[in-house]
């Protein structure tokens, strides 16, 4: 017998009787592709389908990884069970009913779990991780994805999401779980009137407020001119709404049009295609609402809101979506130019991202620190900064829309950006210029970067053994000269080893990663790296030119001449 079916036929016994009627009319490639394989933890814990089956998010797999970690706490010893988790979750189907599934399995191990009453950001969870000095922190969420989607993301004690080390042992225990209906969960009534469940209310959205007054630079700005610009504001369905309105208010914005039907939770996300600011379409609401109110900024968060997407509008119908990269460029370049800098300003950013914020940064004597992707090890960074006293982050970015200015936070936080960027913004409109206009002047000043990012998907079981032939094939192809252009330096993540022309070999300081980057003479680049949460390749490439369409065309000539190796 297949494992598939050995896994499936063990599921089907156990189920509830009243539930095994979804399972029978499931077809064999749908039962193959449930129950297949397993969810693992990738860049950001568990991310999968809702539905039956170890391959799926459900129940029975919020129970398994919970009791992994309670497990790992147990080893922490008695203070660890003390300290207790933080629990918070999203609008997604069921996100709810897991976060008290998990306290439930935390609680019948004697671990205290504080729940948010409600619905809210993941930058919240990972501050009450703090706020309560908390062991560990799990946020329900499947971030931007789909509606049939829903994920599980732990936290360590700083509030970051797991280190590598605490995850792979967290794998352990949850691999050593034979079967997730033998766990035993406490009743969550009990529970909260022994204590052990705590529900969290305002109190700590009101120390995080307390916090968040720290990322602005210049509170006379919006005094001028915060009720003068104008901002539109969509939360994709999710829980940054009231979030959003507190910041807005309390950082001196006054003139805020807020996409009513996208600012109401919910889990099938009805009026998005995908609920990502990223993507232009996430906006096409958003800038309805512009052209009635003649707005100026347009504002998303995906739906945990721990990203921000920025669109300006750049006149009637006419508007311009900014990357991750050029966000994060605009905050930069205002930070040096308009904040006091702490004596040791470092940039941290994800390896992937673009090197403008570097040009920016080492103009005003910021050192530039780069990381593997994901936010837990920006996380890691600040962690060593504090204990070495060697530096102090004035800004942590990836370019997938994700940044952080104060590490009041350890994650992603779309509301320190959202207040950062309104600031931006209205220094600009006094100025006369939209953040278009002021990223011209950057590029002028420190040169034209032209950055894109490609996915290509994967899908169903086959997707990860595909994904990795690719990367094997790329990895053993050592390429030495794409799209005419000679590749001077090769990084390989996984194997730690960065390789010049010359034929150097040096050690690459970082964690073991599945990522290839290849480098340029002209200082361009191009990476690629399979995605921790979803089935695709992500193809990453940087150009820099003597005009925005001079770099463009470089990136042009390296998507042609990769595409071919990765489709």
């Amino acid at each position: 017998m297949s494992s598939w079916k050995k896994n499936y036929t063990k599921w089907y016994d156990r189920l509830d009787t009243n539930l095994r009627p979804e399972l029978d009319e499931m077809s064999a490639e749908e039962k193959e592709e449930a129950f297949g394989s397993s969810l693992t933890f990738g860049t950001a814990g568990l991310r999968g389908i809702l539905g039956h089956g170890t391959n799926r998010m459900n129940i029975q797999i919020i129970h398994q990884t919970t009791e992994g970690l309670a497990r790992w706490i147990e080893e922490q010893g008695d203070e660890a069970k003390e300290r207790g988790v933080a629990i918070s979750y999203d609008n997604r189907h069921y996100s709810d009913s897991f976060a008290f599934e998990a306290a439930k399995v935390l609680g019948q191990h004697g671990i205290k779990s504080y729940v948010f009453e409600e619905l809210n950001p993941t930058p919240v969870l990972s501050f009450a991780v703090r706020y309560y000095q908390a062991i560990a922190g799990i946020m329900v969420t499947a971030s931007h994805n789909p509606p049939n989607y829903n994920g599980f993301k732990v936290y360590g004690e700083d509030g970051g999401q797991f280190p590598p080390e605490a995850a792979a042992r967290l794998t352990d225990f949850i691999n050593e779980i034979e079967s997730p209906f033998d766990i035993e969960v406490a009743d969550a009534e009990a529970l909260q009137a022994e204590g052990t469940i705590e529900l969290v209310g305002e109190e700590v959205l009101a120390a995080y407020l307390e916090e968040l007054k720290e990322v602005t630079v210049n509170p006379s700005l919006a005094e001028k001119v915060g009720s003068d610009i104008h901002f539109v504001y969509s939360a994709m369905h999710g829980a940054g709404t009231q979030l959003a309105k507190k910041s807005f208010d309390q950082a001196g914005f006054t003139n805020i049009s807020y996409v009513e039907s996208q600012c109401q939770a919910d889990p099938d996300f009805s009026t998005v295609k995908s609920p990502n600011p990223e993507t232009e379409e996430a906006f096409d609401l958003s800038k309805e609402l512009a052209e009635e109110v003649d707005a100026d900024v347009l504002f998303a968060t995906d739906p945990d809101a721990d990203r921000l997407g920025v669109c300006v509008r750049t006149g009637v119908e006419d508007y311009t979506l900014l990357s991750g990269n050029q966000t994060a460029a605009l905050m930069l370049d205002y930070l040096v130019t308009q904040s006091n800098l702490p004596e040791n300003p470092a940039l941290i950013r994800s390896l992937v991202s673009s090197h403008l914020p570097d040009a920016i940064a080492k103009a005003h004597g910021v050192e530039v620190y780069e990381v593997l992707t994901g936010f837990k090890f920006i996380a890691d960074k600040i962690k060593e900064f504090e204990k070495t006293g060697s530096h102090e982050m004035i800004l942590g970015f990836e370019e997938a829309i994700g940044y952080l200015v104060k590490p009041f936070v350890r994650d992603k936080d779309a509301f320190q950006a959202l207040v950062l960027m309104a600031e931006v913004a209205a220094y600009h409109f006094e100025e006369g210029r939209n953040l278009v206009d002021a990223l011209e002047l950057i590029y002028e000043r420190y040169g034209y970067y032209y950055d894109r990012t490609i996915s290509v998907q994967y899908p169903g079981l086959s997707g990860q053994e595909t994904m990795e032939k690719i990367m094997t094939e790329v990895r053993q192809a050592q390429l030495e000269n794409i799209a005419d252009y000679d590749v001077v330096k090769t990084d390989d993540y996984l194997t730690r080893e960065s390789s010049a022309g010359d034929g150097q070999i040096e050690t690459l300081d970082y964690p073991s990663s599945n990522v290839l980057r290849y480098t340029f003479e002209d200082g361009g680049w191009i990476a690629l790296r399979p995605s921790g949460t979803e089935p695709k390749i992500k193809l990453y490439m940087s150009a820099i030119g003597e005009s925005m369409a001079d770099a463009q065309s470089k990136v042009d000539s390296y998507e042609q001449a990769m595409r071919g190796k990765i489709e």
